[in-house]
């Protein structure tokens, strides 16, 4: 394999045309210019340089080396200035959150990219044990996550809450347990977590997820209450799921004796040091959270 160092130096050489001045921009000395072209030669097995006194020129072997060697410096430089640069306002970042905290958090991501546009956010949103596992394969820089991880690999720290509601169509206002039983429940990703959380702390008959009659399912965030508000079934969301819903006269937010809400974790992979990049969206995020 032919040595960078002296390729550098036989590069460098040809663009001067001259081995004192080459020396001194590479701060060696003339004979140790001289010393990594012959052992280029030797390596290559053919002469690269024609000498004329203390001019040369290349010979056909030499000007293949120069045009090939050019190139492969400029990618080795190129790959060094990739790795060593960490801009704050450049690059891709990998973001998952649940649905309910990316209805709150997506708008203002793509605003801190307005502002950096050389910024690539790629947003999507997953329930909890699929966001766990991104991080953990390395798919997802940066997580948003509802529940607490117990995988070594994920680092997770709690930067913010969101309330668990219930909601009902427009026409149920008083939410006892037959009125629930009877309307049936609107199943969603992280519908079991939420539900065990809400209900198990506010209904003395509720006997857990599987006691549901479900009546509906929906893996689309914005989507979930809109057979809730047609009179299909009820539901347990997020907070900020139900505030962005639009067809607020239809549907029905209870306030239960017993509030509870949901800490949000920012979790990355242990093993990952974040990028200047993801560490400014961290920043972000705190304050917006």
């Amino acid at each position: 394999m032919i040595n960078l160092i002296w390729l550098n130096t036989f590069c460098t050489l040809v663009e001067v045309q001259h081995f004192t001045r080459t020396a001194n921009r590479l701060f060696m000395t003339q004979s140790g210019v001289s010393q990594h072209v012959r052992k280029l030669e030797e390596q290559l097995q053919q002469n690269l340089l024609i000498r004329q006194g203390k001019q040369f020129t290349l010979t056909y072997a030499g000007e293949s080396l120069y045009q090939s060697g050019r190139k492969i410096l400029n990618d080795v430089f190129d790959i060094e200035q990739k790795i060593s640069s960490d801009p704050d306002d450049a690059g891709e970042i990998r973001i998952m959150s649940p649905g309910s905290v990316g209805l709150k958090l997506y708008p203002r991501v793509l605003e801190l990219q307005q502002t950096s546009p050389k910024l690539v956010m790629d947003y999507r949103f997953a329930p909890n044990a699929t966001i766990e596992a991104a991080i953990i394969n390395f798919e997802a820089d940066i997580g948003l996550m509802t529940s607490l991880t117990d995988a070594v690999e994920v680092n997770a720290i709690a930067i913010g809450n969101e309330a668990l509601v219930l909601v009902t169509p427009s026409t149920v206002l008083i939410p006892d347990w037959e009125v629930l039983f009877k309307l049936g429940f609107i199943d969603h990703p992280d519908g079991e977590h939420h539900v065990n959380q809400l209900l198990g702390a506010n209904f003395s008959a509720f006997q857990g997820y599987d006691s549901l009659i479900k009546k509906g399912f929906s893996n689309q965030i914005h989507l979930i209450l809109k057979p809730v508000s047609m009179g299909l079934g009820f539901t347990v969301l997020p907070y900020f799921a139900v505030d962005d819903f639009i067809n607020t006269h239809l549907i029905k937010v209870h306030q239960l004796p017993k509030p509870v809400k949901e800490v949000i974790y920012l979790c990355h992979h242990k093993n990952r040091p974040l990028l200047n990049r993801m560490k400014k969206l961290v920043a972000h995020v705190k304050s917006w959270m």
